[in-house]
């Protein structure tokens, strides 16, 4: 799978925002280890805390279905669905990949036009905190 080709997933899934309150559309597109993709959007509620980021849909879609090995997520967004730079992810989906996903799980993130920016776990999240590095 190509960051490309996951970036497109992204931006499909990104059609299925629910986003009336902010209008920030967001699109993710997560590759297990198995080459299964699962697509999340972020879904808005009017009292915000409920939210849900489009990265943390695709990991709990994939999460109940057994998957527990990912390789990279590719993420888009932008207001009324316009992708008008990289959109990278919120600390709180960042520390659910850190959950899930070892240093060298990649993230990309898709621009305005066929670029993107990529970065790993490590890079995107700096002395992380992981809980089976703590446990003992």
């Amino acid at each position: 799978m190509t960051p490309e080709k996951l970036i497109e997933m992204a931006k499909e899934a990104m059609t299925h925002a629910y986003a009336p309150y902010s209008g920030y559309k967001v699109g993710a597109a997560l590759l297990c280890a198995d080459g299964t993709v699962y697509g999340g959007c972020n879904i808005e509620n009017a009292s915000y805390t409920p939210t849900n980021c489009a990265e943390r849909t695709a990991f709990f879609k994939a999460v109940y279905d057994g998957h527990r090995d990912f390789k990279a997520i590719a993420v888009v967004g932008g207001k009324d669905g316009v992708i008008t730079g990289a959109f990278p992810p919120c600390g709180v989906c960042r520390q659910v990949m850190r959950e899930f996903c070892s240093d060298d799980f990649m993230i990309y993130m898709g621009t305005n036009d066929e670029n993107y920016q990529s970065m790993t776990l490590a890079e995107l999240l700096p002395f992380s905190f992981c809980a089976s590095e703590h446990m003992n």
